[in-house]
């Protein structure tokens, strides 16, 4: 007679991290031989797999506790580089340095998850690490996603709705992991759709401005990181002088690039 318990995988969470993070590399290398709407469907497909490996290494970890945003992040990041490849040339190399990379990434962001769903019911000391390797990988997929919307030339009212989508949920979820509770959601909401607000604007107003596409993401990125740091701050309470020059230098910079790489045809 087999035991019952036979068939059942008793892995650790790390286990678990890198059994996602390899099934998922392993997808993410195969779609990059795709074209056309196959690649947006196995992305979409990628992308809830990598939600579902997240949750079922931390179900136990996030049990009784408002978990919802630890997954937004991992969703759009693995959406992110499914739709990006198609844009950069399509050579073998590349795509093996794009797949490392991913895997690279998605490593550390499942660490990183795990991290903050902790951290949500007890005290750990890689909080403060984990925030900042969220806010790092935060950026990378904002970049992306922005570079993928304005290489679509998608209608000009079609644009900033998907910014300010992209920019809500990734500045909800790096927001919320400053307070890790629910009671801050409606300031968390605010500040959230404040900011996405902007940067929706901000891309109507560069869709009809002379620049290519990695301008486009450069600047909106540099706005953002700007904003969400302004806001981290706050949230913080550490809005000191030098913290508040220092996110005003890097939104000056994002200008800065924006005017001088512009092409107005002179």
């Amino acid at each position: 007679m087999v035991p019952s318990g036979i068939f059942k995988l008793d892995l650790s969470k790390r286990q678990k991290f890198v059994l996602g993070v390899t099934l998922l590399s392993a997808g993410i290398f195969l779609s990059e031989f795709l074209s056309g709407v196959a690649v947006i469907f196995v992305a979409l497909i990628l992308s809830i797999l990598t939600v579902i490996f997240l949750f079922l290494a931390l179900k136990e970890d996030i049990k009784d506790t408002f978990f919802y945003p630890i997954f937004i992040l991992p969703f759009l990041f693995t959406l992110s580089f499914s739709l990006f490849y198609p844009l950069i040339p399509a050579r073998f190399l590349t795509k093996i340095a794009l797949t490392s990379l991913y895997a690279f990434g998605v490593y550390s962001l499942f660490l990183t998850q795990n991290i903050l769903a902790v951290s949500a019911i007890r005290t750990i000391n890689l909080l403060r690490s984990a925030r900042i390797v969220s806010f790092v990988l935060t950026i990378i997929v904002l970049f992306l996603l922005t570079n993928i919307v304005f290489s679509l030339r998608l209608p000009i009212y079609i644009s900033p709705i998907l910014v300010f989508t992209i920019a809500f949920l990734l500045n909800f979820q790096s927001l919320w992991f400053y307070s890790l509770s629910s009671e801050s959601i409606r300031e968390i909401f605010f500040f959230s759709g404040l900011i996405s607000l902007c940067l929706a604007e901000l891309s109507l107003i560069l869709n009809m401005w002379p620049i290519n596409a990695s301008i486009y993401s450069i600047f909106l990125t540099g706005i953002f990181y700007a904003y969400s740091g302004l806001t981290h701050a706050w949230l913080e309470k550490r809005l000191f002088r030098g913290v508040l020059w220092e996110y005003v230098w890097v939104g000056f910079l994002a200008i800065l690039i924006l005017v001088f790489f512009s092409n107005w045809g002179l």
